[in-house]
């Protein structure tokens, strides 16, 4: 019969070679450093305008190791901003936004493609204009490093993805010919919670 410090010693042994488990790691996006931006027809491709949203918060879960986690994102419709007073103060009005009913819009979705520990993509819902409609949002140029000055970990990534803004109830302008797809880009950074 082997001893209780055999066993100790070969249970600690096994202990060390099988991989750590998984930890998801929770972040805090920066509003600062996070702009979901957008273009969309004007006139029937007279031009594309150009617009953002300066007030956004948000929480993303990430397990790189087990390659999941979740996203969870909140837009202040008000902050709309398309370097044009007269057109921040239209797009919040009832025939576009609506920013009195809808003041907000959300992304929730979850992880759904990686390279190795990076995530390529997430899957969600994307609740605009009190609409919910799945889509897929595309992740390029994801990075996490040790940020000098915040002196913790921020990671931050370029997301994009492409809808149909009719299919949210914002139709302003479809009846003279303005296009109804819209392409959303985020500049996205976020801190690890301490």
């Amino acid at each position: 019969m082997k001893s209780i410090p055999t066993l100790l010693l070969g249970a600690t042994a096994l202990m060390l070679t099988l991989p750590a488990a998984a930890a998801p790691v929770t972040y805090d996006l920066d509003p600062s450093h996070t702009y979901p931006s957008f273009e969309a027809d004007h006139m029937g491709g007279l031009s594309t305008w150009r617009g953002k949203f300066n007030k956004s918060k948000g929480v993303v879960v990430l397990d790189r190791e087990a390659r999941t986690g979740t996203v969870d994102v909140t837009v202040d419709i008000n902050s709309v901003d398309f370097g044009h007073d007269e057109m921040n103060q239209h797009a919040v009005a009832p025939d576009i936004f609506d920013a009195a009913r809808y003041p907000t819009a959300t992304f929730k979705g979850t992880f759904t493609k990686f390279d190795g520990d990076r995530p390529e993509e997430a899957t969600g819902d994307l609740t605009l204009r009190g609409v919910t409609r799945p889509v897929k949002m595309e992740i390029d140029d994801f990075k996490c490093i040790q940020h000098p000055m915040e002196k913790r970990e921020f990671c931050g990534a370029d997301v994009s993805t492409k809808f149909n803004r009719k299919d949210f109830g914002l139709d302003f302008g479809l009846d003279m010919g303005f296009k109804p797809e819209v392409e959303l880009k985020i500049q996205v950074e976020a801190g690890r919670r301490p």
